[in-house]
């Protein structure tokens, strides 16, 4: 009786940090991708015991953040059209790429914060450059400039870096 108390206990810990049970996720995971459990242990980066244990709720927690990781990362493969309409080589790509990953688990704002101002601006314009080509960053820098000043100046700084145009520190305005 100990082990169906642990077991329900542990499966109820999984439904609050994982949003539901870990079998229940692994199972989806097995049928979408048409693998084996051991072949999906494999991709994970976890033993197939251990997966076995999870998905059973004889463990609760998985323990290696690069696991959960590359688990997310195949619950959004899942979603794309190629995996999503059960091609074998797409699935065999996402697998293999998801597998030979790997992941960081970090929190980007404390790893940003932490660093030089002149790598944190090289870095936030350079995540602006990935969303959006200089005129539309010069064009809400106009728009912003008169109620967010300051955003305008980064957004500004960020069209003319990608002009080739050196722009005063980001920071200092």
């Amino acid at each position: 009786m100990d082990e169906q108390l642990a077991v329900a206990r542990n499966l109820a810990l999984q439904r609050e940090w994982y949003g539901e049970s870990l079998g229940d996720r692994v199972r989806r995971l097995v049928v979408a991708f048409d693998c084996s459990q051991a072949q999906l242990a494999e991709v994970l980066g976890v033993s197939a015991p251990m997966l076995s244990q999870l998905m059973s709720g004889r463990r609760a927690k998985i323990g290696n953040p690069a696991v959960l990781a590359r688990m997310v990362m195949l619950e959004r493969r899942v979603l794309t059209p190629e995996v999503a309409s059960g091609d074998p080589e797409a699935i065999r790509a996402a697998l293999e790429q998801v597998r030979d990953s790997r992941p960081t688990v970090s929190r980007p704002t404390e790893e940003w914060q932490g660093l030089p101002i002149g790598e944190r601006d090289d870095q936030l314009v350079e995540a602006l450059r990935a969303v959006a080509p200089p005129d539309e960053l010069a064009t809400a820098a106009d728009l912003l400039r008169e109620q967010c000043p300051r955003l305008a100046r980064v957004l500004q700084h960020a069209a003319s870096a990608e002009q080739g145009g050196s722009a005063p520190d980001v920071a200092t305005r």
